[in-house]
């Protein structure tokens, strides 16, 4: 299945349905019009859009560009009253980003502040001459009003990735080499750059109760945020992240300083959001396997205190699976102190 994350989409509501011109005769073998009695229409049928826990992509829309919703119908006499175009419902993946394709206004987030948006309100219905009964002029003339024109929306879909921990560095780095030893998701691994092309999910399961969803991305260059590598399009994927995983290549294949590339990538996400900076971020030193320990341990030491860092910081080795459970117990922990937090505050909002 080819990954959509980016799609546009047309939507169209129903047009409001005419208004009826009827009169109500006074006897049977008499053809004297006495009372309007027309009915008015329906209105034009609304489209709306759900969040689906169930959907991962938008690959759905990569063959179903435009919805439709119906018309609504037109009023009758004896004061029947058209009936509602029918609404459509269309379901996107949980976290979809909803914008205008002309103007990139938000319209909604989907998922985050709520499960259901309408995207295009239906054309309102017309009036029968009934509704103009205590009219003197419109007893004696046809009078009514047509339908409203239904609404026609072009609008860009944006699916962001529902993940706990965001996995994010250079390529090469070792990040779909740690997905695949934690979880059952198996991304390309290979020793060449960009072997990833785009995001992988996969959940990380520590005991019967306590799991966490990761998500791995394309590594970042420098110069992405100006389009170098695969840009910064997956980036977005890392917003709804409770916790950051820098990974970093203790021993680069092309000699590179590790330390240059931490303040690369530091730089890149701060000219794509800078609340992504904000967010906790862990440094994760790779490959320590490559180097003795004492120089791997000296070379770490060097880096965090050059940088200041003052958050947490771990050495594994993917491949050897050296450390890799103790940073994913760590991991689960920092979840669940954070979402015991969160529903405290909730409890005394």
């Amino acid at each position: 299945m080819k990954f959509v994350d980016m799609v546009n989409i047309m939507v169209v509501s129903g047009n409001g349905g005419n208004g009826c011109v009827s009169f109500q005769r006074t006897g049977r073998r008499t053809s004297f019009l006495k009372k309007p009695n027309g009915s008015n229409g329906g209105d034009g049928g609304d489209v709306w859009l759900l969040a689906d826990p169930n959907m991962n992509t938008l690959h759905y829309f990569y063959s179903n560009r435009v919805f439709r919703a119906g018309h609504g119908q037109c009023g009758r006499g004896r004061g029947c009253t058209g009936k509602k175009g029918k609404d459509v419902i269309v379901k996107v993946p949980w976290g979809t980003r909803v914008s205008y394709q002309k103007t990139d206004k938000l319209l909604g987030d989907m998922g985050s502040h709520q499960k259901c948006l309408k995207v295009a309100t239906g054309g309102r219905h017309g009036l029968g001459n009934g509704h103009f009964k205590y009219s003197l002029r419109c007893r004696k003339e046809l009078c009514n009003t047509h339908g409203a024109v239904g609404v026609t929306q072009h609008l860009l879909l944006e699916s962001l990735l529902i993940a706990n921990v965001g996995l994010l560095g250079l390529p090469n780095s070792g990040k779909s080499s740690f997905i695949r030893i934690v979880s059952s998701a198996k991304p390309k691994v290979a020793d060449y750059p960009f072997t990833t092309l785009v995001p992988h999910l996969g959940v990380v399961q520590i005991n019967s109760y306590d799991r966490f969803v990761i998500a791995d991305i394309p590594g970042i260059i420098k110069g992405a945020s100006n389009g170098a590598g695969l840009g910064i399009r997956f980036l977005k994927h890392l917003e709804h992240c409770q916790i950051l995983l820098h990974f970093i290549d203790i021993a680069p294949v092309d000699n590179s300083d590790p330390l240059e590339n931490i303040v690369t990538i530091k730089h890149e996400l701060s000219n794509y959001n800078e609340h992504l900076i904000c967010k906790p971020c862990w440094l994760v030193f790779n490959k320590i396997d490559l180097l003795e320990k004492y120089v791997a341990e000296k070379r770490i030491e060097y880096i965090i205190s050059a940088l200041k860092w003052k958050g947490r910081y771990y050495s594994i080795s993917s491949k050897h699976n050296i450390n890799v459970l103790f940073l994913c117990n760590s991991i689960m922990q920092f979840i669940n102190h954070q979402t015991s937090n969160q529903e405290y505050i909730s409890s005394y909002a």
